[in-house]
């Protein structure tokens, strides 16, 4: 992938009505706030309601944060897309399984959302992270998943559900504020690393 291309990241959940669109619409409006057309974050899910807009409560979280919901339609995964992809951050410990089955070379790049923040924040805590600004954004950021996948030991979870975030569709608004509870810190995590990664 050329160096001069932005940072692609994708975010994968089953629908990608509910979870993947929030995680993208989140990582897309903060990473523009630290370096503006240095990343593109798309999403798809793995059995897709292909053409689906985003779902009304999961759209209500997005703008909360200062995201915009608009201009979605859910589509799904596939090899093609994966083949573009820098770095993948999936919902759950399952949908990454079903990411390596469409591509098993991307075994060093794809994580479950929470497992990649709490490698950034060992990454961090161990050497502030590495500056990066302008050409070296590209190639910082595409070396970052090996980075992670070498502190994946010092990060594991105490229970497997820890990785996951919780599916809420056709679910109540509780099972909505919980799959912001959880996906919230891990994205607030991610852009951390970003701002300071990036020396701001």
């Amino acid at each position: 992938m050329e160096s001069s291309a932005p940072v692609r990241i994708l975010t994968v959940c089953t629908g990608n009505i509910c979870r993947s669109p929030v995680a993208e619409r989140l990582l897309q409006a903060g990473l523009d706030q630290v370096l503006p057309g240095a990343f593109e974050v798309r999403s798809a899910g793995t059995r897709a309601m292909v053409g689906e807009p985003i779902q009304p409560p999961s759209a209500a979280i997005i703008r909360a944060f200062g995201g915009t919901p608009d201009h979605f339609a859910a589509r799904q995964l596939t090899e093609r897309i994966l083949r573009q992809t820098d770095i993948v951050l999936t919902m759950t410990t399952k949908h990454r399984g079903e990411v390596l089955q469409l591509d098993a070379s991307l075994l060093k790049r794809t994580f479950t959302i929470r497992e990649f923040a709490r490698m950034l924040e060992v990454l961090q805590d161990r050497d502030g992270g590495a500056p990066a600004s302008g050409a070296e954004t590209a190639a910082f950021w595409r070396e970052l998943p090996k980075r992670a996948a070498a502190v994946r030991h010092l990060t594991l979870a105490a229970d497997s559900g820890d990785n996951d975030v919780v599916d809420p569709y056709r679910r109540g608004p509780e099972v909505y504020a919980q799959m912001e509870d959880q996906l919230a810190p891990a994205i607030l995590t991610i852009l951390r690393f970003a701002r300071v990664s990036a020396g701001l």
